[in-house]
């Protein structure tokens, strides 16, 4: 058994632990963000914390009511003063695994050259570089991934950042759905995993990953995994933007992961039947029946039952996780040391 294989199977353990600790945190975390008296919130990161913090940016556009934007750490390192205008009156919150990328550490010391800007950190280490500089520290140190490819870690980065705007909304109908969902986490995999593995047994060189919304940063983050993992050719699209120009890369060696939406269900339907016809293998995610295309895709998977939109991007991000593993496994690569990648970068 590789070490990502482990920390993918264990995500839901770590996340009911991180679970835990946010709701013990959920009083102290709004009674600091009420003192800063911010009028914004940007999220820092650098490659896969980049991609959740375009969906933790999102969710706290639409559920927390604050103007939101999402920098990746290194394009802010290198352009901090064109920026900094941007930064006025905004809360900085920087999801990391290791509190140790170079990018996000000098980009933050940057920004506070000036003046100081409150920092959030969110990292799966105890008292990262990135933790003792910051002005609120939450520290996950259960979800730390040992591998080089971040897979447990990714899920509970993604679980916090959303529990950060359901606290700051109130949405208590959220809160109770992440629980739902980690409750049902290890049934979930195990009534999953192998259907996903069957439909991704073929010769695929090419991933899709589409999702909309709060979930599309994850998608983004999907394709991350298969690329780093599978080392695929590998992009995340919105999705019916699949079909303005990236459609022309889809084809019978291209596997498929869509999320489905409650909306739409006719023009859902209506693409997956496109891209079927291109020769794809295609598999559905959805939390209800209705609005899965059942007689076109190759596999439906749907959660054990009805789930916040953003909720469901924790079981979403399992299925391209053992799609990358699987895909690994077949052709040799060892999915825990992939060739030209390190855990973190230091520059």
């Amino acid at each position: 058994m590789s070490l990502t294989y482990s920390e993918i199977k264990s995500q839901y353990k770590a996340l009911q632990k991180t679970y835990d600790y946010m709701m013990s945190k959920r009083a102290e975390f709004t009674a600091f963000v009420q003192k800063q008296e911010i009028k914004s919130v940007t999220f820092v990161g650098s490659g896969s914390s980049y991609c959740l913090s375009e969906s933790a940016a999102f969710s706290f556009r639409l559920r927390a009511g604050l103007p939101a934007l999402s920098l990746a750490a290194g394009d802010l390192m290198l352009n901090t003063d064109r920026y900094r205008p941007m930064l006025t009156d905004t809360l900085v919150i920087a999801p990391s695994r290791s509190g140790s990328t170079s990018e996000v550490v000098e980009a933050l010391r940057l920004i506070q050259s000036n003046e100081h800007i409150p920092v959030l950190a969110i990292s799966c280490v105890e008292q990262s570089p990135l933790s003792q500089t910051a002005d609120f520290s939450l520290e996950l140190p259960w979800a730390f991934d040992q591998s080089v490819c971040q897979t447990r870690t990714v899920t509970n980065l993604y679980a916090v950042n959303l529990l950060l705007a359901a606290f700051l909304a109130g949405d208590e109908v959220l809160i109770a759905d992440m629980k739902t969902a980690i409750l049902q986490g290890e049934s979930y995999m195990a009534r999953v995993e192998e259907g996903i593995r069957q439909v991704t047994d073929f010769a695929w060189t090419n991933a899709v990953v589409l999702a909309d919304g709060e979930l599309q940063g994850l998608a983004s983050e999907g394709a991350i995994a298969l690329t780093e993992i599978a080392k695929t050719q590998a992009h995340a699209y919105h999705l019916l933007d699949v079909r303005h120009g990236p459609m022309v890369t889809v084809g019978p060696d291209t596997l498929v992961i869509a999320a489905l939406s409650d909306n739409g269900t006719a023009h859902q339907r209506n693409l997956m039947r496109d891209i079927k016809e291109r020769g794809a293998k295609v598999i559905a995610f959805a939390d209800r029946a209705e609005v899965m295309p059942q007689d076109i895709v190759d596999l439906t998977i749907m959660t054990d039952c009805p789930l916040d939109a953003a909720v469901r991007g924790i079981p979403f991000i399992f299925i391209p996780q053992i799609a990358a593993l699987s895909n690994a496994e077949r052709h040799g690569i060892n999915p825990d040391q992939p060739d030209g990648l390190m855990a973190w970068v230091k520059l």
